[in-house]
């Protein structure tokens, strides 16, 4: 059984996540209440929901590609995999993220890892939870920042140039 779930899981992985993706892998392996949650979004339940989802991440991110990192590791109905991926948002505006939305072809990048424990039942992915690394993903699209620091340096070498903790290449907007 651990075999054959980790065979769904490794499909699902490459035509759900992968790029190209394969729209018709929610209809083949998912059940019709399935639940996919990670904490940069909102849980999504159902394959309307998650083709929904799906469609409209990768439309504002064309390129999106995920690749499972290391071995799968299963157990009874469970799968666990590690993976890593991203991608550049040139499409349309997105606002599925929990901290805040995207405008349209934004440029911005990002790259980062996860781990997703997996519950396939009778042959079909019923369940999706993941990890990932959700804050460097924000940092990268801009939608979190850190505070400058407005304190006296108790750094050697001297207090840090204003902006030293922001990444390059974001525009400054109002603090």
């Amino acid at each position: 059984m651990s075999e054959e779930n980790k065979n769904v899981v490794g499909r699902w992985f490459k035509e759900f996540w992968g790029n190209p993706w394969n729209p018709r892998i929610i209809n083949e392996l998912a059940t019709s209440d399935i639940v996919v949650h990670y904490p940069m979004h909102e849980p999504k339940r159902g394959r309307a929901a998650v083709m929904k989802f799906i469609t409209e991440f990768r439309e504002a991110f064309p390129d999106l590609n995920f690749w499972g990192v290391g071995d799968l590791i299963a157990e009874g109905d469970l799968v666990v995999g590690r993976w890593e991926g991203g991608g550049t948002h040139t499409g349309p505006a997105f606002s599925d993220f929990r901290l805040g939305s995207l405008p349209a072809a934004s440029g911005r990048k990002m790259t980062f890892a996860g781990t997703t424990v997996l519950r396939v039942r009778e042959g079909r992915i019923a369940e999706e939870l993941g990890q990932e690394d959700a804050l460097t993903a924000m940092f990268q699209l801009g939608l979190i920042r850190l505070p400058e620091h407005n304190g006296t340096a108790t750094r050697p070498g001297g207090e840090l140039p204003a902006g030293w903790n922001n990444m390059p290449g974001y525009p400054e907007g109002p603090r």
